[in-house]
């Protein structure tokens, strides 16, 4: 079976720590894979805040999720801080990549817990149409914010 294989870029634009809360556990035991996606969302959302910004409201223009990957490493639990990096990749007339590295530190040991891409399109929500990426969205991408 063939598996994902992401490729991180190098540009980093943010970066922050979730702790991993015990409703992020599911039977297993570890992080359940749809804790990683709310992770993933909840770090967007504080790069989004950082800037003042929300999903919904980027000068303007909404954000709306057009495909996930997600390439899981090792497991990750209770009591985790989790680091998230954001990086980003392509960018469009309408829409950008973004990839994620979460890593988390056990045992003196800085693990990679998991590799992500999300495909975000930039979306007028008042008129229900795709629209090009606002100017400040655009230099969002492009510095290095930590």
């Amino acid at each position: 079976m063939a598996r994902i294989k992401l490729v991180v870029p190098s540009h980093s634009i943010f970066t922050t720590s979730i702790p991993v809360r015990i409703s992020d556990i599911n039977y297993g035991n570890h992080v359940g894979n749809d804790a990683f996606v709310s992770i993933l969302h909840e770090a967007r959302m504080q790069w989004l805040t950082s800037h003042h910004f929300t999903e919904l409201n980027i000068d303007g223009v909404g954000l709306i999720m057009s495909d996930l990957a997600l390439e899981f490493k090792q497991e990750s639990f209770y009591s985790d801080i989790i680091e998230v990096e954001i990086n980003v990749g392509e960018l469009t007339s309408a829409g950008f990549e973004l990839y994620y590295q979460l890593f988390t530190s056990r045992n003196k040991q800085h693990i990679l817990l998991a590799n992500a891409k999300t495909g975000m399109v930039c979306y007028h929500y008042k008129h229900k149409k795709v629209t090009a990426i606002p100017e400040i969205l655009k230099s969002m991408l492009t510095v290095k914010n930590h």
